[in-house]
């Protein structure tokens, strides 16, 4: 293990000292990686490079996945196998997926897949490097794809998610899988911050390399009356040019051509902390950064029917800041990361999802709300973690010698307090997250299903090389096995015969989905019990499972849609419950008919703009939603398709495709095209092609002319139903006043990565 004491050093080791193959020796010299950092040298003399299992806890910047890189080539060159790459987010996925292109000189090949869960994706069986998203390798998993016993080692990046109650238990199942089904492949494990590093190590039964070597130095702080004080006990003073505490702590590094990450604690307190920002980062914008950002704007606030979201972001821009949450559209997110990593955004205000999401540091990282307000807790104070995350985002390489992150306190006892709370503090040790009967369930039915696990000896022997087992009593696991085994008999997932355990088909069709056992269960008896149903009532079915997250509901709202059920709630298929006796249960109600309001909007081709300001919700929020509704809504077809009738699951799978791009039924047909979203179906439409045989008589030169085809789609479109055409004159396409033309927030989902 690297201890502290093992800091002292610089740079020490040379790349060509690595005893790996040339070739990639070569490539990395080539990329300008000649030497290695302490905590990497000390990685690779583990025995990692000879097969040996590693956790490598070490702050951010300093080398992980450089370390996990050289690991997975010497597999993939010297023939022991495939790489699985696993994360926890699309974001990082994509990020990792860019970066490993690199090595395309060395004819490896790179694939990532983070959607589709009922298939197994035979395209990953030609590829050397294989990015997943955790939930997606569980899925595969399930699936038993047959280019699993391939992978020679997996790396887990952002290890510490164990201790996460959303995403943990998949993680650590997905981990124990390949521990108790695929016990040669090598496992590298990589965190910026772990606690009890040790006690994952001893689980995976790993080396473990842990220390707080960075190489750009970084000070913790905090911010009191004009003086940031350090956690070496050093201190800085800021000058107060300003009448604003925050923008004098900005500014102060603008002043150096440094950048800065603002967190707060709400997706509201990003926009107004970017629009009181603006006016002081203006000055700090150089001319050709000017020219970026007014295009940068354009493409995010241009259009007509652009969000008022969109359009306050396009202004904040103009003036060298950005805001950054999960409301926003894809597309903004990425537009955004560029600009930033460019030098011409100077400030991103952002959520702290921004910590764990993507790549994007900066010299000064600002925490200013150190509080989160949530309706089942109220206001609480963050995890050590989680600030330490955002901290680590502090001094960025190749750019700062130094990096600061800074907590704002508003008395001498909060300096106090903070100092202690968070900067001098260790994170929170992880725990297992599987003492959870719904995580349990659901993990239960998938080993079962996938014939992993035949009796409860094998779930005991299996479940004895989780974390879980690590650190629970027996006596406490036992019980969690036996209740949600009881739970899965019960509902029909699976039965017993002579003490060995079967899936049923509902049960195996369940898992495969990989949905919620208490969604698959509503969807049967709510679906064989009522053979009328309406597209109204099945969108509030899905809402009301589950597996789909809810609006919140604001003030107002609450009577309004209580006013709706009142008039209406004999239409749906789960009835409304009591108010009297179930006001909690009726506020969750209520929620999920807002919801399923938003996503009848969207198939009912309303605008983002016209959604978002309906409802007070972000662009980012329709299509992630819509994205979730469209996999819940194929869910539902399939049980449909086993427990009701074919009739409804044929009703039930249209949905899925309408929510899928957010269409009327009428031009279905037409949206499935290539390059075709929801916009320029409903814009052909308009024009008299109504369905793909009327594509077969127009006129090649009246297609073009439409609305936003032009003559390069035009020759595509036609290519698609069978036409070749070789000679096309170039045809600019007529313009249009209607609201059609929106932006390219107006998509189908398949063009959104959410």
């Amino acid at each position: 293990m690297l201890n502290d004491s093992d800091t002292v050093s610089v740079i020490i080791t040379r790349i060509d000292e690595i005893p790996i193959n040339q070739r990639i020796i070569k490539l990395l010299t080539s990329l300008g990686i000649k030497t290695l950092f302490p905590p990497q040298e000390r990685a690779l003399e583990t025995g990692v490079l000879n097969g040996r299992n590693l956790i490598l806890a070490i702050p951010t910047s300093s080398g992980k996945t450089l370390v996990a890189e050289i690991c997975m080539l010497k597999s993939i060159l010297s023939g022991n196998g495939k790489a699985m790459y696993l994360v926890p987010l699309r974001s990082l996925a994509f990020e990792k997926h860019n970066e490993f292109k690199k090595y395309d000189h060395l004819g490896i090949k790179t694939a990532i897949s983070v959607g589709d869960f009922d298939t197994t994706s035979q395209e990953l069986q030609d590829a050397d490097i294989i990015i997943l998203t955790t939930e997606r390798a569980d899925s595969l998993i399930r699936h038993g794809a047959n280019w699993l016993p391939e992978i020679g080692i997996v790396v887990v990046d952002e290890i510490h998610l164990l201790n996460d109650p959303s995403r943990g238990p998949t993680l650590e199942m997905v981990v124990a899988t390949i521990l108790n089904t695929m016990p040669n492949v090598q496992i590298v494990a990589l965190s910026a911050t772990i606690s009890n590093a040790d006690a994952i190590a001893h689980w995976l039964d790993a080396e473990l390399v842990k220390s707080t070597w960075r190489p750009i130095s970084l000070r913790e702080g905090v911010y009191f009356n004009g003086n940031i004080m350090f956690d070496d006990g050093s201190s800085r003073p800021v000058e107060r040019k300003r009448n604003n505490e925050l923008a004098n702590l900005v500014c102060s590094i603008l002043d150096e051509d440094g950048q800065v990450l603002v967190f707060v604690s709400s997706r509201r307190s990003t926009i107004s902390v970017a629009r009181i920002l603006s006016r002081y980062v203006n000055p700090y914008v150089s001319d050709e950064s000017r020219e970026y950002l007014r295009s940068l704007a354009q493409k995010i606030g241009g259009g007509r029917s652009i969000p008022e979201t969109s359009r306050i972001l396009a202004r904040t821009i103009m003036n060298g800041v950005a805001f950054h949450h999960a409301g926003l559209s894809n597309q903004e997110r990425i537009l955004i990361e560029n600009a930033f990593k460019s030098n011409h955004l100077k400030v991103i205000t952002a959520t702290p999802t921004l910590a764990a999401g993507v790549n994007l540091p900066a010299r000064r990282v600002i925490i200013r709300d150190y509080r989160r307000y949530e309706s089942s807790r109220g206001n609480y104070p963050i995890p050590v973690l989680e600030y330490k995350q955002m901290s680590g985002r502090a001094g960025r390489p190749k750019y700062d010698s130094y990096g600061e992150s800074v907590l704002i306190a508003k008395s001498e006892y909060e300096l106090d307090s903070l100092m202690e709370q968070y900067v001098l503090s260790e994170p929170e040790e992880i725990t297992s997250k599987l003492a959870s009967q719904k995580a349990m369930r659901f993990h239960l039915l998938a080993l079962i299903s996938s014939k992993i696990v035949n009796t409860t000896n094998d779930i005991d022997s299996f479940l004895a090389k989780t974390f879980f087992s690590s650190q629970f009593d027996q006596h406490i696991i036992t019980e969690y096995i036996q209740s949600a085994l009881d739970f899965l008999e019960n509902s029909g997932l699976i039965h017993q015969e002579d003490d060995i355990l079967y899936a049923t088909s509902f049960g195996k069709r369940t898992s495969d989905l990989y949905i919620d056992p208490e969604s698959a269960i509503l969807f049967r008896d709510i679906l064989s019990q009522n053979p009328d149903v309406s597209e109204q009532s099945v969108i509030h079915l899905i809402c009301h499972s589950p597996d789909q997250p809810v609006f919140y509901l604001g003030g107002t709202e609450v009577d309004d849609y209580s006013a709706f059920v009142d008039a209406h709630g004999d239409e749906f298929l789960v009835p409304p419950p009591d108010y009297w006796d179930e006001r909690a249960d009726l506020i969750s109600y209520l929620a999920e008919i807002k919801t399923s309001f938003v996503l009848l909007d969207w198939m009912d081709e309303q605008t983002d703009r016209e959604i978002t300001e309906r409802y007070n919700i972000g662009v980012g929020d329709i299509h992630r939603f819509a994205q979730i509704a469209t996999w819940l809504l194929y869910s539902a077809s399939e049980i449909a398709r086993i427990s009701a009738s074919k009739e409804i699951a044929s009703f039930i799978r249209m949905l899925s495709d309408r929510m899928k791009h957010g269409v009327r039924s009428e031009i279905l047909e037409l949206v499935r095209l290539k390059g075709i979203g929801r916009v320029r179906a409903r814009m052909l439409y308009n024009h008299g092609v109504k369905s793909l045989s009327d594509l077969l008589t127009i006129n090649p030169i009246q297609l073009a002319r439409i609305p936003t085809i032009g003559t390069t789609l035009a020759r595509s479109i036609l290519k698609q139903v069978g036409i070749k055409m070789d000679e096309m004159p170039e045809v600019a396409p007529e313009e249009d006043p209607s609201e059609l033309l929106t932006t390219l927030n107006q998509t189908s989902l398949d063009d959104h990565d959410i």
